[in-house]
């Protein structure tokens, strides 16, 4: 066989060996954005111009994430903030609008000494959308009840619905104590 026709053959042959490499490169590098973040991988598509953008962003979002000190809280500090929740879901039968907005500053409180950035509710969904992507919608909607109830605006049932929505996040940073750091794929 000539050199030609051996390169003809093999060049093809490497060309198909590098896509399905490529290919199951990003696959898979999706895959691992689908399960860390969660829900908030398909949130982040939709609202992006392209799933190569939204991956970009989610990418950077990690790599911020990774430069964070995020730590546990030591047994006393989990201690006084299930307390202070106690005392905030204590506070609701008589005053909900201002359990409400109590309960997104102990939320608030709580990503702060774990290491969280507190700057502004949508770099929080940022930061928070690495380790709680399957969170974030309850954050989302606790934090526009907790709008309306600034307002005066906001039923009952919707101020009780803020306070269950508030709470899964709650739980979820009061218990992980920073183990769910993310093996990169």
């Amino acid at each position: 066989m000539s050199t030609g026709t051996l390169l003809a053959i093999i060049l093809p042959l490497v060309a198909v060996a590098i896509a399905l490499a490529a290919g199951t490169y990003l696959v898979t590098r999706r895959r691992r954005l689908r399960e860390r973040f969660g829900p908030e991988y398909e949130r982040t598509v939709e609202k992006s111009d392209s799933r190569l953008a939204a991956e970009r962003e989610m990418r950077e979002r990690e790599k911020r994430h990774d430069e964070l000190d995020i730590k546990p809280l030591d047994a006393g500090a989990r201690d006084r903030y299930s307390r202070e929740w106690s005392g905030v879901q204590g506070e609701f039968v008589d005053r909900p609008e201002d359990a409400v907005q109590d309960a997104d500053l102990l939320v608030t409180s709580l990503m702060h000494d774990r290491g969280y950035p507190t700057e502004g509710f949508e770099q929080r969904l940022k930061d928070l959308s690495v380790e709680h992507g399957r969170t974030l919608e309850h954050y989302r909607s606790a934090h526009e009840i907790n709008k309306l109830s600034m307002r005066h605006e906001a039923t009952t049932e919707q101020l009780r619905g803020a306070m269950v929505h508030y709470r899964a996040l709650f739980d979820e940073l009061l218990s992980d104590g920073g183990r769910a750091r993310h093996a990169r794929a």
